[in-house]
């Protein structure tokens, strides 16, 4: 929609495609982020080893943070590529890994935070990235006709959006679902730590 837009010459529809996405991606990340906060139980209830639950759980709470950094750090992104303007999307990306580096290092190694401290350090690098796209879209020249600034014109129409964004949700999960099944299938095998391990990296 945003590059139809970009190519109609309608520039600000741009900004308030990037508002409609950013609050319906929060709203769709509320239903996730509760799920993520008992990925423990359910994987009880799916027959997981319950040392791998307690664990995944807890890294799934860790990362809820970083849940609604994503889906904020995706309307950025593409808000921006529609307009042919990668350079600062990929700096901000090669900003945003560094600091993951130094913040894993630090929670994980100095803090003695573990695999908690991996998650957080993902979820603190998302809001990083997303803020420098922010600040960037807020004072480039280069986004003085896309973004106008906030508009209640984010509040309508998110029907049309909802009708390309189910479907292409889907056709993603399916793919990813796929590989989580095979996942929680290995956590049935008789060395499930082994073999959940085996799955995960491959």
């Amino acid at each position: 929609m945003c590059g139809q837009a970009f190519g109609a010459g309608q520039y600000h529809l741009l900004g308030i495609y990037k508002q409609r996405t950013m609050l319906l991606l929060t709203a769709a990340s509320i239903p996730v982020a509760i799920i993520w906060f008992y990925t423990g139980q359910i994987m009880l209830l799916f027959g997981q080893d319950p040392e791998i639950a307690m664990e995944a759980g807890t890294y799934a709470r860790w990362m809820i943070p970083g849940l609604f950094g994503y889906g904020l750090l995706q309307c950025h992104v593409r808000f921006l590529q529609s307009q042919n303007t990668v350079l600062p999307v990929m700096v901000s990306a090669g900003v945003a890994a560094l600091f993951h580096l130094l913040a894993c290092w630090l929670l994980v190694h100095v803090a003695g935070m573990g695999s908690n401290g991996a998650a957080l350090s993902t979820a603190v690098s998302y809001w990083v990235y997303v803020i420098l796209l922010a600040v960037y879209v807020r004072v480039s020249s280069s986004c003085k006709q896309t973004w106008t600034g906030f508009s209640m014109q984010a509040f309508h129409g998110a029907h049309d959006f909802l009708r390309l964004a189910v479907p292409s949700a889907l056709m993603l999960c399916l793919e990813w679902w796929s590989f989580e099944i095979l996942v929680l299938l290995s956590g049935l095998l008789p060395n499930p730590q082994l073999e959940t391990s085996v799955m995960s990296i491959t």
